[in-house]
């Protein structure tokens, strides 16, 4: 399983948790705050949105940092 898909499915299942793998600490955070918030506040309407736009994010900022990730040989 490749990186990318390791975060965003870290994030599905904890929004959250796959930003925290890439090493985006305060993005991690944010959804581990929001997504509560967001079944909380709309009685599960909006929740499951956060999660996947959470993993969506992680995936994509995983990609991003595999393009300028320098590998020594």
């Amino acid at each position: 399983m490749s990186r990318p898909a390791i975060a965003a499915l870290l994030s599905f299942l904890i929004p959250g948790v796959g930003q925290i793998y890439n090493g985006d600490l305060l993005r991690g955070l944010f959804w581990l705050i929001i997504t509560p918030g967001f079944w909380i506040g709309t009685g599960g309407c909006l929740g499951w949105v956060c999660h996947i736009v959470a993993a969506v994010t992680a995936h994509n900022r995983a990609e991003d940092k595999d393009k300028y990730r320098v590998t020594v040989v």
